[in-house]
């Protein structure tokens, strides 16, 4: 069975913008952003593209303006790579997921220390 288009056109945009950030745009407010997911509704017009950056709200904020002001760019470059009859809209939003995923390692690891330091406790 083969998947959708719009999940085949978010691999592709997911590929191509990840590829663009490390390689040609060079706006010193983006950081190291990673580009967890990419979600294309299902006439292909929009897509939301999910990114995690490490460090703090601060850093956070300017990778933000930064991929703002790059969004033309990426769109005008998406066009220009991937050979789509309609260029999707698209949008940034910042995934929290990998943050959550560490602060739920860290209270993971600070209840083990716990256990290990009370083994008597129940």
């Amino acid at each position: 069975m083969e998947g959708k288009r719009s999940d085949k056109v978010a691999d592709l945009i997911h590929k191509e913008v990840s590829e663009m950030l490390v390689r040609t745009v060079k706006d010193p407010r983006i950081g190291l952003i990673t580009i967890t997911r990419v979600k294309v509704t299902d006439d292909c017009r929009s897509a939301k593209i999910y990114f995690s950056v490490p460090g703090s709200a601060a850093e956070r904020e300017r990778s933000i303006k930064g991929l703002g002001s790059a969004t033309g760019y990426i769109r005008r470059e998406l066009a220009r790579r991937i050979n789509l009859r309609y260029t999707p809209e698209i949008m940034f939003e910042f995934d929290p997921s990998i943050e959550y995923a560490i602060h739920i390692g860290e209270v993971l690891q600070s209840l083990q220390k716990e256990r290990e330091e009370n083994p008597d406790e129940p």
